[in-house]
Parts: structure tokens; sequence; C-alpha cells
């Protein structure tokens, strides 16, 4: 029976027996299986989620000090998966079966680790900042990456062996660029919102992960802002940078101050701002507007601020 569906990858066939007993419980509500890669017969999948572009830090490392030693930022579509494997089955056995199938689909192996996989487990919350030894000291963890034209497959996969039953979390990330264009931000707009609450948040503006280089995408928005310093000439902006709480607030607070530098150059001498009417400010992860306990609050976050001097 096919463990690796077919979709632009060569299709590969794994021995499973016929008859298993199901684990019990249905499917969650609009869950399925990742495209990619089918579930092991007999499982039933508890939790699931899907968006359509977010970030995600791919553990490659073992954990140290309640920390991963390395991982790698990745960002694009993102599904998760949690599922419950029938019973009887180890969880030896459900992992060799993903990993003989991913090897023979055409994914590298990046790391893997079984039961010494570090404590203690970092904090966080499935799906995204699962941990090893969440459920059990007996873990297995496997991460890939799958090369392809059409946009590089990551995956983690932890087996769990817990008292009452085997657990399967598998995350899948696809990469490929944002879908830009969705939140419009113009002058109009800016003007009301910092005559109203003295600030306006713009979202529209795109930087590297990590990094303070100002995307091209981020032309819209910048022209927008340069038309609402010209239909107010006495206006004076401070350019106001934030970011989440991931990381040191070191690093953050330079990063979020540098990527202010980096939008004030760009309106300077790309779109003729007078230097004197901008001011540069970082504020990296110290005022918040949503939680950063969550991956959408995460994203809120992160931001630009335009502040009345």
């Amino acid at each position: 029976m096919s463990f690796i569906r077919k979709i632009a990858m060569p299709v590969l066939l794994c021995l499973l027996p016929v008859h298993l007993p199901f684990a019990h419980g249905q499917d969650a509500e609009g869950s399925k299986d990742h495209p990619l890669i089918s579930r092991y017969p007999g499982s039933v999948i508890n939790e699931y989620s899907q968006k359509a572009f977010d970030e995600y830090d791919l553990p490659l490392s073992k954990v140290a000090d309640g920390k991963y030693e390395k991982t790698q930022h990745l960002e694009g579509k993102v599904t998760a998966i949690y599922y419950t494997v029938p019973e009887g089955r180890s969880a030896l056995e459900i992992f060799r079966n993903y990993e003989s199938a991913l090897k023979n689909a055409g994914f590298q192996e990046l790391f893997t680790c079984s039961k010494t996989c570090g404590d203690p487990s970092p904090s966080g919350f499935y799906p995204l900042n699962d941990a090893f030894g969440n459920y059990s000291s007996d873990t297995r963890y496997l991460a890939a990456k799958l090369a392809r034209a059409a946009g590089d497959v990551y995956l983690a996969l932890w087996e769990y062996d817990s008292t009452f039953d085997v657990k399967t979390f598998l995350a899948v990330v696809e990469i490929k660029p944002m879908e830009s264009g969705l939140v419009t931000v113009n002058a109009a707009s800016l003007a009301s919102d910092i005559t109203r609450t003295g600030h306006a948040s713009v979202y529209g503006i795109y930087f590297d992960s990590g990094k303070a280089d100002v995307k091209p995408e981020s032309g819209a928005a910048l022209k927008e802002i340069a038309n609402l310093l010209q239909q107010d000439p006495q206006l004076k902006l401070y350019v106001v940078g934030h970011t989440d709480n991931v990381g040191t607030l070191a690093n953050n607070m330079d990063l979020s101050k540098r990527r202010a530098d980096a939008v004030v150059k760009v309106l300077t001498t790309t779109y003729s701002v007078p230097a004197t009417r901008l001011s540069a400010q970082g504020d990296g992860p110290t005022a918040p507007v949503a939680s950063n306990d969550t991956e959408d609050g995460r994203a809120k976050n992160r931001r630009v601020d335009l502040v009345k001097q």
C-alpha cells in the first residue's frame, strides 16, 4: 500500500500489514493527511493545523538547557498533524516506516535522534514548538528536506511511545513566497490613525527573517508613507521598528533599530523625504500589540510604527 503519495515524485510502496487494529476515535473535524505524506494505516488525527504562510523553526539538534542547540528558520505553507497510531504498534515500527519512505521518496535527512534527544524540554505549544520528550523518554525524531523545483519541502517527525499509546507529530513546511498585496496601506488611512491615536502600524514593509534589508515588495507601503508626508508638510515622524520576542532582547532591540534605519534610508533616498522629518527608533519586543505565545500574535508584533513627533 502506498505510504508516500504521488505528487510530482516517485511512489514508494511500504510493506505494511493489511489487517491493522484502528486507534480509538475519529479524525478531528476539518483535518486531513498532508498531500505528500500519508498516515500510518489505522492512525487517527487528533489535532490539525495548516496556514498558507507562516514561520517555523525546524529543530536540527538535541535539547540543551531547555533550548534546541540548532534550528533552521523557515517560512512558507506550514501543516502540522498529530496522530494516535493503532494499538499494538511500536514507536520504532512507525518511525522506521516513515524513515524508509522518506528516504526512498528523495528526502535528505538533516538530523535524527532517539531516546537521548535532550532534557529538559523546551517550553512551547504544539504544533509549532513541540519538544523532545514531552510524552516519554522513548522519543524518536527526524528532520528531512526534499529539494524540488516548485519549492523545497522540510519535514519534522516526532514519534513518542508513552505508557498509554504511541503518538506521531508531523510538521511539513513548503517553502514559497508570501502572497503579497493582501493588505492595503494608503496615506489617508495612515493619516486617520495618526490623528486618532498618534501612531499608525504598517504591516506592508517586509524583511527576511533576522535581516534588516527592506524587500522590494515593500514599495507600495513606502510610497504611501511618502505620500502622507507630502500631503502634510509639517508632519514629522518617528519610524519605530518592532519585533516579536523570539531570540534575545539585545538582538531584537538591535534588529528593530536597524530595520527602522533601513526604512528611513529608503524613504530619504528613493522617495526624497527630507531626513529632518524622520527619526529611526527600535523598540524590539517591548511594545507588543498581541500575545507572543501564538504565531498569529507574533506576526502582529513584527511591524513598523509611524509615531507623530
